[in-house]
């Protein structure tokens, strides 16, 4: 059984944009992730860092718009052990205090745990957006044909959680 950290979030700073562009240059071979046609340069994009132990254990990416807040990355380096629900939480509390409507992000057809992890946290499937990876890959070649458990990367799928006001 793994052991519940004591999770620490805090804002990204200047300092940490060398080990966000790190991390995500090694975890997911490229610091920058396409969205709905959108190329995104991770270590640009503000966000939190989880710690436990003084180690970072967890990393989200956000950007505001109209109103809007979109999870650019999530990452846990530890799974299910709560990093990435805290994550979560505080991503929903600044969409609060910013007064936007909604949080979104877009997760791949291959990716059944994400879906699972979203909607078991409220988030609800508001749109598929068929072959978009075929557009991604033109942003982002090193994309690749098959995703999780060889199933095909074609769709984005679009999740929301709806701000209550």
């Amino acid at each position: 059984m793994k052991k519940r950290p004591e999770v620490h979030i805090k804002k990204i700073s200047a300092s940490d944009r060398t080990w966000i562009k790190n991390f995500y240059q090694a975890r997911w071979g490229a610091s920058w992730v396409v969205s709905k046609g959108v190329l995104h340069d991770v270590p640009s994009l503000p966000g939190f860092i989880a710690s436990d132990s003084g180690k970072q254990a967890g990393l989200l990416t956000y950007q505001i718009k109209d109103g809007e807040l979109e999870i650019v990355t999530l990452d846990s380096l530890d799974e299910n052990i709560g990093i990435g629900s805290a994550l979560i939480t505080k991503a929903v509390e600044t969409a609060e205090l910013e007064g936007c409507y909604r949080v979104w992000l877009i997760t791949t057809n291959d990716n059944i745990p994400a879906l699972r992890f979203y909607q078991k946290r409220g988030f609800r499937l508001v749109a598929i957006h068929l072959n978009a990876l075929d557009n991604s890959r033109k942003l982002k070649p090193e994309i690749p044909q098959d995703g999780l458990d060889g199933i095909p990367l074609r769709d984005e799928i679009e999740l929301e959680f709806k701000i209550n006001q």
